[in-house]
């Protein structure tokens, strides 16, 4: 073997071992009391146990499910669930819910989908789930839907509380569903307010918020008693923060100042491997919100 391929192999036997050792180590322990989690959808991975696995070796404790659940056996489901043990990983929000809060005249329907929703959360052990408000009616004033919103969603917080489960509502912008009635955590948090009820609070989706208006940090300064989760991903593009307009560091020391230790979900589409993407996505976030204490 000549100088020249010795000289190779020492770096190559070097940068592996230097792998194999990060990959050895735990997670770095977190600067705040924030636990973090990852819409598995937004990944693309072919299977729900390499989702699991790329979460739990990115250092994060949750996923959030739209549509994985809905086509588990039971079989396949505590296989599932007895790897997400093994690996430390929860499920922190489940979405899917095929019923939406602001519709008059569907309250009970609403209201039986709820309470289904409510035991399958609980079969999974996941203690919040996801409600959206459906679209805008045509010949339907908007403040007879914002009614229904308000009287269905206090309905809806009864049978979650018996359940012990908590209840988010998402705005989405207008660019990604123009139909839809809740386009904004403006109108999210004038609603959770009129229904009241400590299990229901909106979901604050940074991305959607960014296209639908902008003005993040003072909509979470002014409401975040009202916030019970957060969800990050840049824009445009919906990948990592830091790759579009959305100062995230900003938002993150703001989230700190304000004593929010509830869940941090990634909701994008990581442009590099999964795994260091996410990781990087969690230390940055760790690192702005300890700066502040």
């Amino acid at each position: 073997m000549n100088r020249r391929k010795f000289g190779q192999l020492i770096t190559a036997t070097a940068m592996e071992a230097t792998l194999l050792r990060a990959r050895a180590q735990p997670a770095t322990p977190s600067a705040s009391a924030n636990k973090f989690s990852c819409e598995i959808g937004t990944l693309q991975l072919p299977s729900f146990d390499r989702c699991i696995e790329v979460v739990a070796e990115a250092g994060y404790q949750g996923v959030e499910l739209t549509g994985y659940f809905q086509k588990w056996t039971p079989q396949e489901q505590r296989r599932l669930m007895a790897k997400m043990r093994s690996l430390g990983v929860m499920i922190d929000m489940l979405s899917g819910l095929q019923a939406s809060f602001a519709i008059p005249g569907q309250t009970e329907e609403f209201v039986t989908k709820v309470r289904q929703h409510c035991h399958v959360a609980n079969d999974l052990g996941c203690p919040q789930i996801n409600i959206k408000s459906g679209k805008r009616l045509e010949g339907v004033a908007p403040q007879a839907q914002l009614a229904a919103a308000v009287d269905n969603l206090k309905r809806a917080a009864d049978v979650a509380a018996e359940n012990g489960i908590n209840i988010v509502i998402e705005p989405i912008d207008l660019i990604e569903n123009p139909t839809i009635f809740l386009t904004s955590v403006t109108g999210g948090f004038e609603i959770v307010r009129a229904v009241n009820r400590p299990n229901v609070k909106v979901l604050y989706d940074f991305y959607h918020e960014q296209r639908a208006g902008g003005n993040l940090i003072e909509k979470l300064e002014n409401n975040i008693d009202w916030v019970g989760l957060v969800h990050i991903a840049d824009v445009p593009g919906r990948h990592e923060p830091g790759t579009g307009e959305i100062d995230y560091t900003n938002i993150y020391r703001t989230l700190a100042k304000l004593h929010y230790t509830r869940f941090i979900a990634m909701e994008y589409s990581p442009t590099i491997d999964p795994v260091a993407s996410l990781r990087n996505s969690r230390i940055e976030a760790q690192q702005a919100m300890a700066s502040v204490r």
